[in-house]
This record gives C-alpha cells, structure tokens and sequence, in this order.
C-alpha cells in the first residue's frame, strides 16, 4: 500500500509530488473498484460514492499526467540531471510545421499620404536613441570574431527577444557567452547543460521554453545545416522557437546583403502602429496579416529598415499605453488616432477680500479620437 504523507490543509489532502500522482490514483481506483464488487444491496453506503479528497486527488493526477511540460518557472535546476530536455549526440531532431502566409492575391491599396508619414518618422528617429538602437538583436553578433558565430548569435538573440525588453535580451545573450565560454558558437551551446543555459537567461519571459528551443533548434543546425544559420524563411521557420518575424530578421540581420531580402519582420511595434497610422482597412488583427499587407505595396527597399524605425519609435513615442501623442510631429494630420490636448478654464476662486487677488486655474483635458486599437 502506498503510503502519502499528508499535509495540514482542512480536507488532510496528500502532499502530491509529479512522481507519486499518478501512483495514487492508480492505487485509489483499484480500491474503489473493489468496494464497488464486495458491497451489499441493503448498505448505506453507495458504491459509486467517491470521497472529496479522492476527487481532488484524481483531478490533480489528470493535470500532471496532462501537462508534464508545465513547470513553474522559479529558478533554474542546480543539477544537471534534473533538466527538462536531453540532447544526445546523433539524435534525431523533431521538426515542426513551417507556416509563413503567403503574398496577397490583390494587393492592399496604397495608403494616403504613407510617405509623408514615414519620412517624418525617420526624421524623428534621426534624432531619438532607441534601446533597439544600442540593444537590438542585431548586436550580439558584434561581440563574435567569426561570422558564423556572428551569425548565431542574431539567431539566439532572437529566439530570446519574444515578448521580452532589447535591454533584458541584450544583458541575457552577454551572460550566455560568458557562460558557455566567451563565444556563441554551435559546438559550445550544445556541449553546455541545460541548468548553465538556464542560469543565463532566466531574466527573459519564459525562458524554460526558450531553453529547450534554443538547445533543439542548434541540434538541427549542427545536424542539416553544417551548423550555420539557414538561409531560406521556410528552413528556418522549422527550427523549434523561431516564427516568420525572428525568420526575416535573421535573414536581414544575420546574413546581411547576402541573401535577397524577401520580406519585412513585424513585431507587436510595427503591427500596433501601422494600425494607428491607418495603413490596414479594415485593421489587421495579428503580426501576419500586417506583414503580407505591408510588403504588398511597400517599396522593396524599405523592407529591411522598417522594423528597427518603428520599434525604436514605438519604444520612445508610439508606446503601446498613453502614447506621446503632444510631442510626435504626425499629430499635425498625419495620425488619425492622434490625441489632442486641449485647455479650458474651468473655473475663478476668488479671496475672501474684496481687494484679494483672484486666481485663476485651468485645466487641461485630453480629447481622444474614436479608434480602435488594434489586438495585438
């Protein structure tokens, strides 16, 4: 009989680990099969009657046995055995579906007065120092020697960078290299555990997953690729971890004038402002459908230098919360979810004396435009 040490909730339910769940419950059904077997018609007790810690217990059984990846991200595993994903040399490498939308049949008309738009963004920007700017995925790959390490590290920069800040991916990247030798390479990330992967950068959002990713997706480089970085959307779209956006930008970013530039990297900054500026009719709902909208009548040119000009904006002027609407130039007609400032006086307090001086305050209130933001 399996014996469960219990805690001091009210309902004296088992302190369950992952590993004893399951035992349990095996261990629960088998007795509650026998009572069904061996129980009289005239008892008072139903055969079908389960108690409330049992229910509880199974239901927690399920959830494991459901979710074994779900784990709480607290701090990374002190030994090496206890990490989530092995890698074993000549192992084969699961490969997951690529799913990069394809171009418009008719192409979205061409925004009015785009370029103007544009332009006065780019000019704004000439003078604002963004974190993408100092930050950016593309300048980890400045720290390497050889431009195959160089071009790693644009790809893990950017696995890393997925709903995480430049400022936190950048310092995460930096302590990986320290970590795993002084250098980004294939052979060192993967010959590193992953407790020491983790160690680094357990400051980036969900960096267990990403941990698993990144130690996957260098198998297959080193496997398929001779490990270098991939040079087509749809190869790298297939590395665990990396989208159509990280696929672009490595493109753009990794491989530089290499490779044809063959489409933009839209992130949550460039979907959420193209939106605002009224580039997508009707708005376009996720970063894909932005992309395929853009790249169907932006000039080909722009197509590399459009993501770092609007993230930087987004990240100084454009924010995604209270956007700094007085102080962006496109407010002057450009914007048409611009929000403008206005001042009222509300009203005269006056002193007690008749001769006391009056005071006068004025308040300023904000008008909002009817728009809809963009889920993003």
């Amino acid at each position: 009989m399996l014996s469960l040490k219990r805690s001091a909730s009210p309902v004296g339910l088992p302190a369950l680990t992952d590993s004893t769940a399951e035992a349990f419950y095996s261990t629960e059904l088998r007795r509650s099969k026998r009572l069904r077997l061996t129980a009289q018609p005239d008892s008072e007790q139903k055969p079908s009657t389960i108690s409330a810690t049992t229910k509880v217990v199974r239901k927690r059984a399920r959830k494991i046995k459901a979710e074994p990846s779900e784990l709480a991200d607290t701090k990374p595993a002190t030994d090496a055995n206890q990490s989530p994903l092995k890698v074993e040399k000549g192992a084969a490498s699961p490969r997951k579906q690529t799913s990069v939308a394809k171009a418009l049949a008719t192409p979205h008309p061409t925004p009015e007065r785009w370029r103007e738009a544009y332009d006065t963004i780019k000019d704004m920007r000439s003078r604002i120092i963004a974190p993408v700017d100092t930050m950016g995925c593309d300048r980890p790959q400045l720290e390497e020697t050889t431009p195959q390490n160089q071009r790693f590290a644009t790809l893990v920069s950017l696995m890393l960078s997925s709903q995480t800040k430049d400022e936190v991916t950048f310092a995460a990247v930096c302590k990986l290299r320290a970590a795993i030798g002084g250098a980004l390479s294939v052979d060192a990330l993967l010959a590193a555990d992953d407790s020491t992967i983790g160690e680094a950068i357990c400051k980036v959002g969900f960096w267990r997953r990403k941990t698993q990713y990144i130690k996957r997706a260098t198998q297959i480089l080193r496997d398929e690729f001779n490990s270098d970085v991939p040079k087509t959307v749809e190869e790298l779209c297939s590395l665990p971890g990396v989208g159509p956006k990280m696929a672009f930008l490595a493109l753009q970013d990794a491989w530089k004038l290499q490779v044809v530039n063959v489409g933009i990297g839209v992130d949550v900054h460039v979907h959420r402002i193209t939106n605002r500026l009224g580039w997508h009719k009707p708005f376009t709902k996720t970063p894909e459908e932005t992309r395929v909208n853009l790249e169907s009548w932006l000039p080909l040119e722009l197509h590399p230098k459009i993501n770092a000009l609007l993230v930087g904006f987004g990240q100084t002027v454009c924010l995604p919360v209270g956007p700094r609407c007085d102080t962006c130039e496109l407010s002057n007609g450009l914007c048409p979810s611009a929000r403008k400032m206005k001042t009222k006086t509300k009203k005269t307090i006056t002193s007690r004396g008749s001769s006391g001086p009056k005071v006068e305050i004025s308040i300023e209130t904000e008008v909002k435009t009817e728009f809809t933001e963009p889920s993003c």
